[in-house]
């Protein structure tokens, strides 16, 4: 079994007497206990198979047991498991080369860090050293992370246990047109609404005292809500206009989720800071860092930069990141996601009219979530806002995962975010799940 314990019932012991989990009441939980994993798949203790359709956390990409990857690390480890983040490294400077070379073009610099939270942090950092500024707006169905001013950054529940929060932080709304009661003739109308409230509120609260806008470029955990034609062009007009720092957190959407290298190629914009982490390395070692345009890079050169942590550009994640772009090059691994992208999409469209209690999919590349409803006609979702007072999301995740379809769910939305590696056989035969347990739910909302 393990060096440690001799049965899955003693990890599982272990585990709960000395391990505290994540978005979870303690004395209610029953974790699995994982034994192996390849390719998209993984399994417990029991020998059962998961088809991994959220890539654990939407983090990993390439897949369970990429053998460059593996070795890279292994090659790492006996060369300099560790240095401090005051030296230059060959690895160090590799990957942050490899990341300037697949970015949008203004970006200059990268500054790491251990994962999507923390780049958070330092990115609403740097713009506020760089402006002078002290505001920060963010949207309100967002998850930048749970860290404190990762949490405050955040708009969504999960900020909660950090209000009281701290002064200057500042939310205006998605475009979120699924649920957007005003009956826009298009998309270009929409969008001419939102970023229309958006430069009022900017001016509402001062236009010389925002630093920051951070949002992300496709919102992940909040419903994979894709910005509407023109949005992001108008966000970065904005930002223009009042010398606010523009910041597209693409952690989630990253490094080919979207089939690009960053979502922000799909809507033809240049922020000046991109947030990122779960791809670079897909989780096989923690890594993050943000992605720093010229002008802000140029500025520290004669300005101090006051960010900085013990593991900043730590050896590990180095070589994994360089060894997890090369693959990504090496397989064609963007074209195949906008392959497998469009098929999914298909499926999803399939799905919606197949099933009473699906209101909306939403897709872009192998970025993907079903929207659950009680009524189609109401848009009514299956559970309110921030609530599931009848455990009823838990119950169609539990569903799922007993028919060996491993996902998450945040609201009501269930989202398909598998490894990127998925190939025909494994969407349809796991979209197939899918449609099975969606029957099991329509029963639920009569």
């Amino acid at each position: 079994m393990g060096k440690y314990y001799n049965s899955a019932e003693e990890i599982y012991a272990a585990d709960k007497a000395y391990n505290m989990h994540s978005w979870s009441t303690q004395g209610a939980i029953s974790p699995k206990v994982i034994e192996k994993a390849e390719g998209i798949f993984f399994w417990d203790s029991t020998g059962k198979k998961y088809y991994d359709m959220s890539s654990q956390l939407v983090n990993l990409n390439i897949g369970y047991g990429n053998k460059k990857v593996i070795e890279a690390m292994k090659e790492q480890a006996e060369k300099m498991p560790y240095i401090g983040p005051g030296f230059a490294m060959e690895e160090r400077s590799a990957l942050a080369q490899k990341i300037i070379e697949v970015a949008p073009d203004n970006m200059a610099k990268v500054f790491f860090t251990l994962g999507g939270a923390d780049a958070n942090e330092n990115a609403i950092k740097i713009a506020k050293q760089y402006t002078g500024r002290n505001k920060v707006f963010s949207r309100y169905r967002s998850y930048h992370g749970s860290t404190y001013g990762a949490g405050n950054l955040t708009g969504e529940p999960r900020r909660y246990p950090m209000e009281p929060g701290i002064p200057g932080f500042v939310k205006f709304m998605d475009p979120y047109l699924y649920r957007c009661s005003l009956p826009f003739a298009s998309e270009e109308a929409a969008t001419k609404y939102y970023v229309d409230q958006l430069r009022e509120q900017i001016i509402y609260e001062g236009r010389d005292k925002v630093a920051c806008l951070v949002m992300e470029t496709v919102t992940g955990s909040n419903g994979i809500i894709i910005p509407p034609t023109g949005y992001m062009e108008g966000v970065r007009a904005i930002c223009d206009e009042f010398g606010i720092i523009m910041i597209c957190d693409e952690v989630m959407a990253g490094f080919g989720r979207t089939g690009k290298w960053f979502a922000v190629e799909n809507f033809n914009v240049k922020p000046d800071l991109i947030t990122f982490a779960k791809g670079v390395t897909s989780g096989y070692v923690p890594l993050g860092g943000v992605i720093v345009c010229d002008k802000v890079a140029k500025f520290f050169d004669t300005n101090f930069l006051s960010c900085g942590l013990t593991y900043q550009a730590h050896p590990m994640g180095m070589a994994a990141g360089c060894a997890s772009i090369e693959f990504f090059k090496e397989s064609n691994l963007l074209g195949h996601v906008e392959e497998m992208g469009k098929l999914l999409g298909t499926l999803l469209e399939e799905v919606k009219t197949r099933h009473e209690s699906v209101g909306d999919v939403r897709y872009i590349g192998l970025f993907s979530c079903v929207e659950l409803v009680k009524d189609k006609e109401t848009k009514e979702p299956l559970v309110p806002y921030g609530i599931d007072p009848e455990g009823l999301m838990k119950k169609v995740v539990g569903m799922l995962i007993a028919k060996g379809f491993f996902t998450y769910t945040h609201e009501n939305y269930v989202f398909v975010c598998p490894p990127l590696i998925i190939v025909e056989k494994e969407l349809r035969e796991a979209i197939a799940i899918l449609d099975e347990v969606l029957f099991d739910v329509d029963k639920m909302i009569k």
